[in-house]
């Protein structure tokens, strides 16, 4: 177990720790939290529990993750961690001379040209058939009850919702978009705070996946409404492309950080980029407070990762690098040897973010989840299936287009993503799951998060709470308002471009859980920048 620091640096927390027994779930909507802990309750397990919440997800948070996504999970079972892949690949007919020669020179947000396969329901069946205990149909009870019923909207989804409209009423303007203003704005605009929501037909096509255990919405009626409207628009999905989908089991990779094991699953996932730059800082002496010199050098290992990670990351049938070689240390000493005392670039790659969901769940039984999903840049691709409350992901604006580009868009691949759950272990023993939604502030959040909890040894809800900095590009990085004005003065004059941001959101909203064996408790922190809450007995 981590042994904490009592104090909370650089100021004190806003939450206080949870500590709890029996379960826990933590997630960015105190709802789906609930609905978790609910199914926790009935005899489920953490596997449960995670899918339970991750269904309501899609009712109560559709701002940032939908039916029509993908997922991804780490799960610790019976002494073994489990990893799955669930992200779909782009539809067999797209490619970059389709959309030349529709007249596209690059692959744009919003429309069909960007939409691959939805995994995110496959995953949650996957989840639910090899490590869960109830019945499938019984766990997505509480996310249909919801889309029946309604729930009142919460401040932060109800910002993220107005932003979302106020974007697609300028640009959405053809007749293919018409249904997501149906679906989420039938009164001519967003809701608003307080106010109650709901969805029949999101939650009719809940309970026709809980029937049909998935199948429905690959092979059956609700893949049939998919096809039919992509057919309507020229769309490039067809039904083999739905049909051919499978969730992958793989193995989650690992380096050994300071004595502790941190976890992310494998490419086509950006989780190998945190790997990466803690690689580079195992070759830095730890100090016990964050100062200058750890801050330059933290945001230095990144921007060299991202470099790495930007160039290679790909559909792993489609990598020029191996996992091994990447986190091989020759490389990541190499990488410390470029760091000096000053800012640097490393090269022309940049990151650009978009929202997720993460949640992280825990049982009695020892079993713990960290899962993450999202439709991609909020809603997704803007494409609403009529009268099914599916948003379609736009995961395909990750793809390059570029002929030379391992990540270049091709058909029948999985696209560079930006989900990445995160696990912790020492001695081969569980601590918990980790993570920090929000596009490619993922791995930098993840860094954060590690480095807060294991070099300062800040309590979980302490290491949420620290203030955030956010490469953005080149020299410039981004830091929240309460960041140390000491501290911006010093990295400024070793180089670096700090801007103070006022968009708290785009610094990530982060979940953990961990387990202390000597006590045999859960301790569980959530973050402040969301709606979000942590449910537990």
């Amino acid at each position: 177990m981590i042994e904490f620091n009592a104090q909370h640096y650089p100021h004190p927390s806003k939450r206080n720790l949870i500590y709890a027994a029996n379960g826990m779930v933590a997630t960015s909507q105190p709802l789906a939290a609930q609905a978790g802990l609910d199914i926790l309750k009935k005899g489920g397990n953490a596997i449960d529990a995670a899918i339970a919440t991750a269904a309501c997800l899609t009712v109560v948070e559709p701002t940032s993750n939908g039916i029509g996504g993908d997922a991804f999970a780490i799960v610790y079972k019976d002494g073994q961690l489990h990893g799955l892949n669930a992200s779909g690949k782009s539809p067999k007919a797209l490619s970059m001379n389709a959309l030349r020669n529709n007249g596209f020179t690059g692959i744009p947000r919003f429309g069909f040209e960007a939409v691959t396969v939805p995994g995110c329901v496959s995953g949650w069946v996957e989840l639910s058939k090899k490590l869960g205990k109830l019945p499938f149909k019984e766990l997505l009870k509480p996310a249909i009850q919801y889309a029946k019923e309604g729930f009142p909207i919460s401040p932060t989804l109800a910002t993220y919702w107005e932003n979302a409209f106020k974007i697609y009423q300028k640009h959405l303007t053809e007749s293919k978009y018409q249904s997501w203003f149906d679906t989420f704005a039938p009164l001519g605009r967003a809701p608003k705070v307080g106010e109650i929501w709901k969805s029949l037909d999101h939650a009719n096509t809940l309970q026709d996946i809980a029937n049909t255990e998935g199948e429905s919405f690959y092979k059956g009626e609700l893949a049939k409404k998919i096809i039919d409207f992509t057919k309507q628009h020229n769309g490039y999905m067809d039904d083999e492309d739905l049909a051919n989908h499978q969730s992958e089991w793989v193995n989650p990779i690992s380096v050994n950080y300071k004595g502790y094991d941190i976890w992310e699953l494998p490419p086509n996932g950006q989780g190998i980029i945190t790997l990466d730059a803690l690689n580079t800082l195992n070759h830095f002496t730890s100090t016990k407070k964050p100062n200058v010199h750890s801050y330059h050098t933290h945001i230095e290992a990144m921007k060299l990762a991202f470099q790495m990670g930007l160039q290679v990351i790909a559909d792993p049938k489609h990598m020029t690098m191996k996992n091994e070689d990447i986190l091989h240390p020759l490389r990541s000493q190499k990488n410390a040897q470029k760091i000096n005392e000053f800012a640097q670039t490393y090269g022309d790659e940049t990151p650009h973010k978009y929202g997720t969901v993460y949640l992280a769940t825990a049982d009695n039984e020892g079993n713990m989840v960290s899962f993450i999903q999202s439709n991609y840049m909020g809603f997704g691709s803007g494409l609403v299936v009529p009268n099914t409350g599916i948003s379609l992901q736009n995961r395909g604006h990750n793809f390059r287009f570029d002929d030379t580009h391992p990540n270049r868009l091709e058909p029948n691949k999985k696209p560079f993503h930006t989900n990445i759950p995160g696990f912790i272990t020492k001695d081969n023993l569980p601590l918990g799951p980790f993570g920090v939604m929000g596009g490619m502030m993922q791995p930098q959040g993840h860094l954060q998060v590690v480095t807060n909890l294991i070099d300062y040894n800040l309590n979980p809800q302490a290491a949420l709470d620290a203030p955030r900095w956010q490469w953005i590009e080149k020299n410039t990085i981004h830091v929240e308002p309460h960041f140390s004005k000491n501290t911006v003065s010093a990295l400024l004059k070793r180089g670096h471009n700090i801007m103070v941001s006022q968009n708290i959101g785009s610094f990530g909203r982060g979940q953990i859980i961990l387990k202390d064996s000597k006590n045999n408790v859960l301790i569980g922190a959530t973050d402040m920048r969301t709606d979000s809450s942590i449910a537990s007995w």
